[in-house]
């Protein structure tokens, strides 16, 4: 956790838990989760599966909703993040809905050593490794949480949608279509993704785009096979103000707008 750049990226979302526990921006669904609902967006809702007795490892969890969501399907699950305020609020949540589940604080680089076992499930969902400097490093952490046989779920933006921006109501290529290790892009984003209009006091954040090839021959690299590569015209936040959401929570283009494609999401299988 030295490395600068991942501080920086802690710092901001350690601050960032508690204006998304207060769900101002209708993003996380926590008062409807306390209630028994399931908060697993459509898309890894229809692609998942079931999970019923499955171990599963959800990589980069914040606070743990979609670990909950999960632990409530059947499956035995461990959230692990990097944020000790978001495992903390992870914990509490499960203790509030009486849900079993483990959380683990620590760099995702770091989940083999921090988790034991291994697992029929790694399950990473939606803005997660655009925090990552090292795709492939990545790929060789989640190949070695599976057990052979075992599956990971990736849901995420389209790197194609992080290389624009938009600027008086047009979409506006900005930024290359992959980072350099050294080199990420660096923000200074006033308020979080989650619309809740409260000033970040940590503004300052650090991403990479990762091109789908990369992505893809990183996994193969590590010994999995893909089982399927989807691309989807929602994602679960509004990345260019534009965007509107829908009455199943995702987010699109309004109207005709043209436009990349919002989202992707794979399914791969560890084979060696």
């Amino acid at each position: 956790m030295s490395n600068p750049f991942t501080a920086a990226n802690r710092a901001n979302w350690d601050e960032r838990v508690a204006i998304h526990l207060r769900d101002a921006g209708a993003i996380y669904p926590i008062e409807a989760f306390r209630a028994g609902a399931d908060t697993l967006m459509p898309i890894e809702a229809a692609e998942i599966g079931d999970v019923s007795g499955r171990r599963i490892a959800h990589l980069q969890c914040h606070f743990g909703l979609d670990t909950l969501s999960l632990a409530r399907r059947g499956a035995t699950v461990t959230g692990l993040d990097f944020s000790p305020a978001a495992i903390a609020a992870a914990r509490t949540l499960a203790a509030e809905t009486g849900i079993p589940a483990d959380f683990e604080e620590g760099d995702v680089y770091e989940a083999r050593a921090l988790l034991t076992g291994d697992f029929d499930l790694v399950y990473v969902s939606w803005g997660t490794i655009i925090w990552l400097p090292d795709i492939r490093r990545w790929a060789a952490v989640v190949a070695s949480l599976l057990r052979p046989g075992g599956r990971l779920y990736l849901a995420e933006g389209h790197p194609s949608l992080s290389q624009f921006e938009e600027v008086d109501g047009r979409l506006v290529l900005t930024w290359d279509w992959k980072t350099p290790v050294d080199r990420p892009l660096a923000f200074d984003d006033a308020e979080t993704y989650a619309g809740d209009g409260t000033a970040l006091k940590t503004p300052r954040s650090y991403e990479w785009i990762h091109p789908i090839s990369d992505i893809v021959t990183a996994l193969v690299d590590a010994g999995l096979r893909l089982d399927f590569l989807h691309e989807h015209d929602a994602v679960p936040w509004a990345a260019v103000p534009m965007m509107r959401q829908g009455e199943d929570r995702l987010f699109r283009m309004p109207g005709d707008t043209a436009g990349p494609p919002l989202a992707f999401s794979l399914g791969a299988t560890r084979i060696v």
